[in-house]
């Protein structure tokens, strides 16, 4: 099935009913992109669940190395990774039995996005988080 934009309106549900943020490719560094949405994220109320492979360190919170080893339920799996790495993050989300599949600001890769759909979940591409979220929350 093709990937189609979602709307305002499935948008903003999508973060009334999200609770749980894994957030592959978050940066311990503050001047990035990724560590900054996910610390207004988290601020906003959203468990944020770092995914990085160094492992380490966020805010205080353990940074897992994979999806796989985030416990407990995923809502939304928050992407910052390179287009071509997204497909094979969206098998990982799949496998965990995430519901909504988000790549970041400029990031887009249609299969990344059948392999969610395929799998169930939502799927938002090149959107911003944050942005969003000030822009249909607030």
């Amino acid at each position: 099935m093709p990937y189609t934009e979602p709307t305002d309106e499935e948008v903003r549900e999508i973060l009334k009913t999200t609770k749980r943020i894994a957030v592959v490719g978050l940066s311990p560094k503050p001047h990035r992109a990724s560590y900054q949405v996910s610390e207004e994220m988290k601020d906003a109320g959203y468990e944020i669940l770092p995914v990085h492979p160094r492992g380490g360190e966020w805010l205080g919170q353990e940074v897992y190395k994979t999806l796989a080893e985030v416990p407990g339920p995923i809502d939304m799996v928050n992407v910052y990774r390179r287009s071509e790495h997204t497909p094979e993050v969206a098998k990982e989300a799949a496998d965990v039995g995430a519901k909504v599949f988000w790549l970041q600001l400029t990031i887009a890769n249609d299969e990344a996005a059948e392999i969610a759909q395929a799998a169930g979940m939502k799927v938002v591409m090149d959107r911003c988080l944050k942005i969003e979220h000030r822009r249909l929350m607030e």
